[in-house]
């Protein structure tokens, strides 16, 4: 209940939080022995980690749950059911910087030139590439896009982020225009389920459209465009933030546009080919040629 109302986590997060404090209750019961939380100390969550590593959790895996434990034991310091946190002195481990994959912009043309509008919900398929590029969307945000949360004449989305957190982000009258086709076009004549009357992108039963069915429509449209890059929703995000950035666009616009609590994150999207770091001296620097 503290980490869903006090901190306004998602119940996704809630889930993941109470599955890593499970995970090393069992541990304790099983390999070690029943303990109080007051006589937890740092040896029994570095066994804990040592465990994980044996079980063959990867790094990024042992990262995540030691933070979840560190949350966790910082309300019990708060609820004064212990005085030391543990997992204080504790590192979490090296899981390196991933560069994330990222289409070009004439890949992402290639995809949206790959659907056939023709086909029914071709405008649909459309315009969430076009949103999950031209805004860059999580999938989840996607998914739940509200048509009264599309102010057109205002050009701006209004995004419900991680921990129910809101978000402007402008939208393109191009954008709109396809969205204003797959609404008016196609999604008109579907039967829609009244819980999702207000849900923007729905499947052929009139429902919400799942994560792993947009993951399916990506793929299938790289492979028609002849991508061979292994790819899904967030690599649109990806692309959004880089191209931005590459362009010249301020990182903390690009911040609050992807909803980035910090800044950080964003920067992981500072990477830039080669290919523009050579055009880039070629054309500005004095001794280049």
């Amino acid at each position: 209940m503290y980490i869903r109302l006090e901190q306004s986590l998602s119940d996704n997060s809630v889930a993941a939080y109470q599955h890593d404090i499970e995970l090393f209750r069992q541990y304790l019961e099983t390999v070690r022995h029943p303990m109080l939380m007051k006589d937890i100390h740092q040896e029994e969550i570095e066994s804990f980690l040592a465990y994980l590593y044996e079980l063959g959790f990867s790094a990024n895996s042992q990262a995540r749950i030691l933070s979840g434990l560190r949350k966790f034991f910082k309300y019990l310091i708060l609820e004064k059911i212990i005085t030391i946190n543990p997992t204080e002195l504790i590192t979490s481990p090296n899981i390196g910087r991933h560069l994330p994959d990222v289409l070009s912009y004439e890949e992402i043309c290639s995809m949206i030139d790959s659907i056939d509008l023709s086909q029914p919900l071709g405008h649909r398929n459309k315009a969430m590439i076009e949103v999950l590029y031209g805004c860059g969307l999580r999938v989840s945000e996607l998914i739940t896009l509200k048509i009264s949360n599309i102010y057109k004449y205002d050009e701006f989305l209004r995004v419900i982020g991680k921990g129910n957190k809101e978000r402007l982000i402008p939208i393109s009258r191009s954008i709109l225009k396809s969205i204003e086709l797959y609404v008016d076009g196609e999604r008109v004549h579907q039967p829609i389920n009244a819980k999702y009357s207000d849900t923007l992108f729905i499947n052929r039963r009139g429902n919400a459209l799942s994560r792993q069915m947009i993951f399916l429509i990506i793929k299938d449209l790289a492979e028609k465009a002849g991508i061979k890059k292994n790819i899904g929703p967030h690599t649109l995000r990806h692309s959004f933030a880089t191209h931005l950035l590459e362009g010249g666009a301020d990182l903390r616009a690009v911040q609050q546009m992807l909803g980035h609590a910090s800044i950080n994150t964003t920067e992981i999207y500072t990477h830039i080919s080669d290919q523009y770091l050579r055009e880039v001296i070629a054309t500005y620097h004095p001794r280049y040629s």
